[in-house]
């Protein structure tokens, strides 16, 4: 019988045209030819998560459909992995025919769709063709992918990694009737590791291996804390009584397995069983009673081939009472977590910081090669490391500044319709990119990822010169080829000023930030981070600005809102229909905001027109702040002429969505307006007493208090050099300081410190802010 099995697989391979070419030839490599790439790029979709992930070299997961269209673990497991995979630092990539067309990087909706579909099919490697030609004359029909044809389209895309709950294998008495899955000749040619539990105990353990032997796939069995030689798993058993041909300890072993394959140039798949957790596990003398018994009905019922399996699971699933439903899936979670960690550990060994070789672009060249936005790795910067401390996540721009210079004296406008002489000066700013370095200066030069876009052009890498020239770590720019993105070019902001300096004409060409959306990549890059505070600026369209916000949220990050300008301030309180909604206090989605006054009414107004002050939760916060009578103790606190200008009464009512406001006051300071939890020592503070603007009740669970306090300002500058940076700086230093854990009241000063010294500089931030980095330092241990 053995004989019979291994001579099948081996008829397989001899059916492959022979080479005879020298071994360079020979070797299949990752990239395709190029009408096959052609081809692709016509019928498969890729995410653009997905691609720039692939192109980056990103832990990426593939996940199979079929668990989800045909499985009967629930409607909501297709969610639970992609977050499963997100929390561990990878970025999930579920594969379908979705429409007649391949896709790879399938939404959750995209999957429920294929759910409520009847008529939704599965979809192993033979049945690709039929479903996407059908789709190609008009008739979409949905397919769930087998592990097999998971495999096929993952290599398509350049993955290398899939998780999933168990391998098919060969049936028992395959030798007589060739029921061999599919799953196992994929693995023979398929260069893609699957990270499963073994395959299920019903079918010929023994047999499996040995086919899978014969087609070249190196099969290893995770020890998970034992030690010699394992057993191979059966599914819902760690122990089948079948060794495993291999052990692997760790997932950088796997990884490296993984590695070495890929640079050996071994087309063949990798198996990687990972046995259930005891916990999960149904013992395997239980389970081997059940699985005879559903064999035995299998067979005198009459159900083979594709209907075998089918039959047995139903009625396992009845023997046990539900044992195994249980069992499978905690096994696939279980799966998918150590696939992201396999993935992970490969990422590094691939990162250009590895002191491996280095992966062979012409060995990974996914067949998906159209134009698609990808990060600049910086020849200079470090390497990303896997957690910041601080992530900024906004605008860089290059901006011209046209100093009018007329040849006759006294003239001090230029002309209209005709070209003018002029002094041109050319800087880089941008909000977020001043956030980012200012922070990065006070912080010592290490700790802050600036995620932005830039565009495929000369600006772009003018932007990218500059930030490599400050030590700011480049790699989670993003960089638009404008032949994909027509709105990609390199923001820039031209002034055209008269000869007193004074501006006569801006333009702004800003719509990288606004027409461009990549929430779902955004969201994975934090994850991977898991910063402890993330700045967000207003220069992203309002629904970005909420999806940054909560991929803050999930990663555990502490969120600051930096509004840019009035108008764009507006964004963050817009209308919330179909956005994630902004919490409100005590889990509230945003913890700072540092407005200056015009943008603070802004805010309060988009906040007011939109209805956030209409909630009753809202109304619960504001009642425990006990606010009665509060106009006098606005004056005394900050002064007449901020309360008549409604300042203190519009930070109260956004405390409830931001528990901590920093107003920026110009040459007058900063005013701090802050909730205080009920057990925070300055309620008990005698030097703190004059801020408690109110009390609350000693009943109320959580709030404590309100926080008032004018920061005067720290200098008074004469001779100012340029404002333009000076709040930028500010939020970037105080960062800077919370992020090493100082408390907001004992940084404003020389967050103040950081403004002065821009104010004082023609830079947008001051270089000389390393200054700082000891008092900033200083100032968070008090």
């Amino acid at each position: 019988m053995k004989t019979t099995i291994t001579r099948l697989a081996r008829a397989q391979l001899s059916s492959r045209p022979a080479c005879r070419l020298a071994p360079k030839a020979c070797s299949r490599p990752f990239s395709s030819t190029p009408a096959a790439s052609s081809g692709l790029r016509e019928l498969l979709s890729v995410s653009e998560e997905v691609t720039d992930a692939v192109a980056t070299n990103k832990p990426v997961v593939a996940l199979e459909s079929t668990i989800y269209t045909h499985g009967i673990l629930g409607n909501d497991l297709a969610k639970e992995h992609l977050e499963l995979v997100r929390s561990h630092g990878g970025i999930p990539a579920i594969i379908a025919i979705v429409d007649g067309r391949p896709k790879v990087g399938v939404s959750y909706e995209e999957i429920l769709r294929m759910i409520e579909d009847k008529g939704t099919v599965k979809a192993s490697r033979r049945d690709i063709a039929y479903l996407v030609g059908m789709g190609l004359n008009g008739r979409k029909i949905h397919g769930g992918t087998t592990i097999a044809g998971t495999m096929l389209l993952a290599k398509a895309a350049g993955i290398r990694v899939f998780g999933t709950g168990g391998l098919g294998g060969v049936h028992r008495g395959g030798e007589n009737s060739m029921d061999v899955s599919a799953d196992l000749t994929e693995l023979g040619r398929t260069r893609v590791a699957v990270i499963g539990s073994g395959c299920k105990g019903f079918l010929d353990i023994p047999r499996t291996l040995e086919f899978l032997e014969t087609q070249g796939c190196l099969v290893s069995t995770f020890a998970d804390g034992r030690e010699g030689k394992v057993d191979f798993p059966a599914f819902w058993a760690r122990d089948s009584g079948i060794k495993s041909p291999t052990t692997v300890y760790t997932e950088k072993e796997a990884a490296s397995m993984i590695y070495a394959q890929e640079k050996l140039g071994i087309e063949s798949g990798m198996f990687f069983a990972n046995p259930i957790s005891e916990e999960h596990g149904v013992p395997a003398p239980e389970m081997q009673v059940v699985i005879e018994q559903a064999v035995r009905e299998a067979t005198e019922k009459g159900f083979t081939g594709s209907n075998n399996t089918p039959y047995i699971l139903g009625r396992l699933r009845e023997l046990t009472s539900e044992k195994t439903v249980v069992a499978n899936k905690a096994l696939v979670h279980s799966n998918i977590i150590r696939a992201t960690k396999v993935s992970v550990e490969l990422s590094r060994l691939l990162s250009p910081s590895s002191n491996q070789s280095g992966s062979s672009p012409s060995m990974h060249q996914p067949a998906l090669v159209s134009p698609r936005p990808t990060e600049v790795k910086a020849k200079s910067a470090p390497a990303v490391t896997q957690t910041s401390n601080i992530l900024v996540a906004g605008s860089v721009a290059v901006d011209l500044s046209c100093d009018y210079s007329s040849p006759k004296s006294g003239e001090m406008a230029p002309q209209s319709h005709v070209s003018n002489p002029s002094r041109i000066s050319q800087s880089i700013g941008g909000v977020g990119r001043n956030v980012a370095v200012a922070a990065h200066l006070a912080s010592g030069g290490s700790g802050v990822q600036f995620c932005s876009m830039v565009g495929k052009d000369v600006a772009g890498q003018t932007v990218l010169t500059s930030l490599e020239t400050v030590g700011l770590d480049t790699s989670s720019i993003m960089k638009l080829d404008q032949q994909a993105y027509p709105e990609g070019r390199t923001a820039q902001y031209v002034a055209v000023n008269d000869g007193n300096k004074d501006l006569v004409l801006a333009m702004a060409d800003m719509n990288i930030f606004s027409k461009n959306s990549f929430a779902d990549h955004w969201r994975s890059t934090v994850a991977a981070s898991k910063p402890k505070w993330m700045v967000v600026d207003g220069n992203w369209a309002p629904p970005d600005i909420r999806h940054w916000i909560r991929a803050g949220e999930e990663s555990g990050a502490q969120v600051a809102f930096e509004p840019v300008s009035a108008e764009k301030s507006k964004g963050l309180f817009c209308p919330e229909r179909g956005l994630p909604r902004l919490n409100l206090y005590p889990e509230t989605s945003i913890s700072l905001a540092s407005p200056n006054t015009y943008e603070l009414a802004a805010m309060h107004a988009a906040a007011k027109d939109n209805g956030y002050f209409e909630p009753m939760h809202w109304f619960e916060v504001i009642d425990a702040f006990g606010m009665r009578g509060a106009r006098d103790r606005f004056v005394h606190l900050t002064s007449a002429e901020l309360t008549d200008a409604g300042v203190p009464i519009q930070t109260i009512q956004l405390l409830p969505y931001i528990p901590t406001i920093l107003t920026k006051l110009g040459s007058k300071g900063v005013l701090m307006t802050a909730i205080l939890v009920k057990d925070d020592p300055r309620l008990r503070d005698r030097d703190e007493e004059e801020f408690i603007l109110t009390r609350s009740p000693p009943t109320h669970p959580v709030v404590g208090g309100v926080y008032m306090r004018l920061f005067p300002p720290v200098e008074t500058v004469k001779e100012i050099v340029s404002v333009n940076g000076v709040g930028d700086t500010f939020l970037g230093v105080m960062i800077s300081g919370l992020a090493q854990g100082g408390r907001v009241d004992k940084l404003v000063d020389v967050a103040q410190r950081g403004a002065v010294l821009t104010l004082k500089s023609a830079e947008s931030v001051s270089p000389d802010l390393g200054s700082l980095t000891r008092e900033v330092q200083n100032a968070s241990k008090r």
